[in-house]
């Protein structure tokens, strides 16, 4: 069954579209709040189809998802206790109680690492406003992490990305099917 293969030519088809910038903006917003895709999945693709464009598209992918992010600060302030029911059935409690453990030792810190890694940063935004951290620390953290991570990811993809997605595409169905397997065992482990 080819599923992968199938939806990276999708997700590569969507890239080119004119009006991908607006989802790569929304995908953004959403993801540095409450959605669960990052937006790297469009990020690099467009990348690899508009190479001159990458920097542009970084700085969309940073400053959508510092909003973002704002918006997770928002409702970590005003919502939490009734977030809370819904980060759990998310998974997302293991996230938050790691945010917290880290926002008390490290604060600025934690929430640029969680802009630059791969940790959920929804989660990191929405502890941010649940804990009152200042909000000029966190607009800072968040600018340069996640703009450390989405220029990255950008320029690499602009200068190797052709060169890498014609070596990737025969493993594409491998790939996918491997990242499912991964998921499942590190939530078996989890639970």
């Amino acid at each position: 069954m080819r599923v992968f293969g199938a939806l990276y030519d999708r997700v590569i088809g969507w890239s080119g579209h004119p009006r991908a910038p607006w989802f790569l903006g929304g995908l953004s917003f959403a993801e540095s709040s409450f959605f669960p895709i990052p937006p790297d999945v469009l990020l690099a693709p467009m990348c690899v189809a508009r190479p001159p464009a990458w920097w542009r598209l970084a700085l969309l992918t940073t400053l959508a998802s510092v909003v973002g992010g704002l918006f997770g600060y928002l409702l970590g302030a005003l919502f939490l206790d009734l977030l809370t029911p819904w980060i759990e059935q998310m998974g997302y409690a293991p996230a938050m109680d790691k945010a917290r453990a880290w926002f008390s030792e490290w604060g600025f810190w934690a929430v640029f690492l969680a802009g630059f890694s791969p940790i959920p940063y929804k989660a990191f935004t929405i502890t941010a406003g649940a804990l009152g951290m200042p909000l000029i620390p966190f607009l800072l953290a968040s600018l340069c992490g996640r703009g450390g991570r989405f220029f990255l990811v950008a320029w690499l993809m602009a200068r190797f990305g052709a060169a890498f997605e014609a070596r990737l595409r025969p493993f594409m169905e491998w790939l996918g099917w491997g990242l499912v397997v991964v998921v499942g065992v590190a939530y078996v482990l989890m639970t």
